[in-house]
């Protein structure tokens, strides 16, 4: 099933709600970055959160993600687009860290404290960056904090992945729903009584419920979806992208390449490794 995201007003344009089921796009990364339950719930809220931030922004406009913790995750960076496709990478996937309450993972003690860098890339002459601090490394709650410190926007953020007993994501999703100009005070209390009653979006998508149902209950039916986007996770990493990258190193550098006899490497995003010959490596060398 290919995940997708719900983009809608609420409430006669008084609120904007972007809402989707990252399971499989989750599952995948979970694969390919091999990590315990508590990075994986970690990296997929972040994933999802990503994801249906990039859908705020045009097809071809990019952004790159970063939090930075001082809890044993270390480092995640994902990158994501209008056209709802991210790409990540974790530091260190070998978390598994329970929380004092039953049948929960402590994401908070894993991320740690430290910051959140969002770089946007709007095809100006200079991408912005801007950073705010991580508020409970919880992930829902920073990017919540980032929306209102940085962007002026109060925003409601809600995250969750449920994983199985064999370590495998039973459900994942989210949504951010964001208060518009002139919201009335009647209006944002119901949309918080409705957050606050609805649960984690991971509960109900393993119960059989869909982002639809969600989307209404947050809303009280008067939602009105405005788009339907695929989210997946995708790599453009080739070997084309590597040699260029290669090709930019200094020539001492790539002759102790050379007397290697060859090279692998490897993508951090998706973990296809790419092998270049000793012939190869003289060819870009040549080309510099």
């Amino acid at each position: 099933m290919k995940n997708y995201a719900l983009i809608a007003t609420a409430y006669d344009n008084m609120a904007r709600i972007y809402i989707g089921n990252t399971t499989n796009l989750v599952e995948e990364a979970r694969q390919i970055h091999k990590t315990l339950p508590t990075a994986t719930a970690a990296f997929g809220r972040f994933l999802t959160v990503s994801g249906l931030m990039g859908l705020m922004y045009k097809d071809d406009e990019k952004l790159t993600l970063q939090i930075k913790g001082d809890g044993p995750i270390g480092t995640m960076l994902v990158e994501s687009n209008g056209l709802g496709v991210v790409r990540g990478d974790i530091i260190n996937p070998n978390v598994y860290i329970r929380a004092k309450k039953e049948g929960k993972l402590d994401v908070g003690a894993a991320v740690g404290n430290g910051f959140l860098h969002i770089t946007k890339d709007l095809n100006m002459k200079n991408p912005f960056t801007s950073s705010t601090e991580l508020v409970s490394g919880e992930i829902a709650e920073d990017f919540a904090n980032y929306f209102v410190v940085s962007e002026q926007t109060p925003s409601a953020v809600s995250l969750g992945v449920l994983v199985n007993v064999d370590q495998s994501v039973l459900s994942a999703g989210g949504f951010i729903v964001q208060v518009l100009p002139g919201a009335s005070d009647e209006v944002i209390t119901k949309l918080e009584n409705s957050i606050n009653g609805a649960g984690p979006i991971s509960r109900w998508l393993n119960d059989g419920r869909t982002i639809e149902d969600m989307l209404e209950f947050i809303s009280n039916g008067t939602q009105k979806v405005l788009a339907t986007k695929e989210l997946k996770y995708e790599c453009n990493c080739s070997k084309d992208r590597f040699a260029k990258s290669l090709s930019a190193l200094d020539n001492q550098t790539m002759d102790e390449l050379i007397e290697d006899d060859g090279i692998e490497v490897e993508c951090h995003f998706c973990k296809t490794k790419y092998n270049f010959t000793k012939d190869e490596l003289i060819k870009i060398k040549d080309n510099q």
